[in-house]
């Protein structure tokens, strides 16, 4: 696992082989930014990581240069080993919080403009995500939430739906306030 762009560009990241993840894939990874590089401005970015695993995503938003992410996980040793390599690379941008996602967001009162979501792809609740993210208003104006699940869930009917793209057995669902192609 590596960082793909950005001033991390090529840092190898090697969490400990007893992590309870399931990392996004270099290539779904890179397939992502390649996305996000047309609608966002990573410099003028918050950026929430939820389920944030071994950190991967976050340190990637931290290398394309956002102004702040938070990487958001239940698990001791997941967020741990975040916060050992957040130090190694001397950065200052990345927050790290060891909590349950589903209550971190009930009690959740600023916004993002990025909120980033890979829960374990059996998670109970899994589907309300979008729905509790858009009804606390999570989201800035042009915030874009991005859901990783697997290929059996579908939010094409979701009222905040605007793109879907699969890469193998990953599946990105994109969300926003405003809709545009």
């Amino acid at each position: 696992m590596r960082i793909i762009a950005g001033t991390l560009r090529g840092r190898r990241l090697n969490p400990p082989q007893n992590l309870p993840v399931r990392p996004t894939t270099d290539m779904a990874r890179e397939s992502l930014f390649n996305i996000l590089n047309n609608y966002v401005d990573y410099e003028e970015c918050a950026v929430m990581d939820l389920f944030t695993g071994t950190g991967a995503v976050s340190l990637e938003f931290v290398s394309r240069g956002a102004r702040e992410v938070t990487a958001v996980d239940i698990n001791a040793q997941c967020t741990d080993f975040i916060k050992q390599t957040s130090n190694h690379l001397s950065i200052s941008n990345l927050h790290v919080v060891r909590a349950d996602v589903f209550d971190l967001l009930k009690r959740a009162n600023r916004r993002f403009d990025i909120i980033f979501a890979d829960p374990p792809y059996a998670l109970d609740g899994l589907a309300s995500l979008p729905d509790i993210v858009f009804d606390k208003k999570l989201l800035t104006d042009d915030g874009i939430f991005i859901l990783e699940h697997p290929r059996e869930y579908s939010f094409e009917e979701h009222p905040h739906f605007w793109q879907h793209r699969a890469y193998g057995k990953v599946n990105f669902t994109f969300f926003a306030n405003k809709l545009e192609e």
